[in-house]
């Protein structure tokens, strides 16, 4: 399956979760994370998915699905036990134009949701065209491993840096030359070893030193 690598900014986006399950509960969950607007529709809940409703931080129509419920959402994920409701929602969504998602694959949907690990704004996936869910979680838990939280801090470091570059380089080649030679393995070697501050001096002694050979 031959799948386009895309990030989806949801933020205050209507989206529509069809299924109150767990695996309902985990769509939703990672719908919220992403901000977006969250409606749920299922005739019963998962007990952490009712906490959200009683708390209002998603709307819960308590209600088996029907033609016409897809109207108004941006996004919709078909997570019910049931694969006929599940296309059945699908095709609505389809001929409405909304981006869905089917968990069981009974219906073409548009997207498949990989496998991730989110380190502050550093987002790493693992998709194997929904061949093998099983090697995506396996190896989402190596990338656990391997990049820690630190990372997601070296990425807030950098966004600052970055900011005083270009009072430094205004020119916007110059400054892709310096990250192409800033990101060297020292700076990563001291990233792994949760020294920060070590790896922030690093990167403005190449700002100095890339400056004095320009």
């Amino acid at each position: 399956m031959s799948l386009y690598p895309i990030n989806l900014d949801l933020k205050r986006k209507k989206c529509v979760v069809i299924g109150g399950g767990k695996v309902a509960m985990r769509k939703v969950k990672t719908l919220l994370k992403a901000q977006a607007q969250v409606t749920v529709i299922a005739p019963s809940l998962a007990a952490s998915l009712v906490e959200l409703a009683q708390a209002e931080v998603i709307v819960y129509k308590q209600k088996e699905y029907k033609s016409g419920d897809m109207t108004g959402f941006f996004l919709a994920i078909c997570a019910t036990d049931s694969s006929f409701v599940n296309a059945e929602a699908a095709k609505e969504a389809k001929l409405k134009h909304i981006l869905v998602n089917v968990v069981d694959h009974s219906f073409p949907g548009d997207f498949t949701v990989p496998a991730q690990v989110s380190r502050g704004d550093l987002l790493l996936t693992v998709s194997t065209g929904g061949k093998s869910p099983a090697l995506a979680r396996q190896l989402r838990i190596e990338l656990e491993k391997e990049y820690g939280d630190t990372y997601g801090i070296l990425l807030d470091i950098i966004e600052k840096v970055r900011l005083e570059l270009k009072m430094v380089l205004p020119k916007s080649k110059e400054r892709e030359q310096f990250w192409q030679q800033a990101m060297n393995t020292k700076i990563l070697a001291f990233v792994k070893q949760g020294k920060l501050e070590e790896a922030e001096a690093e990167v403005r002694n190449a700002i100095d030193s890339f400056r004095s050979k320009s």
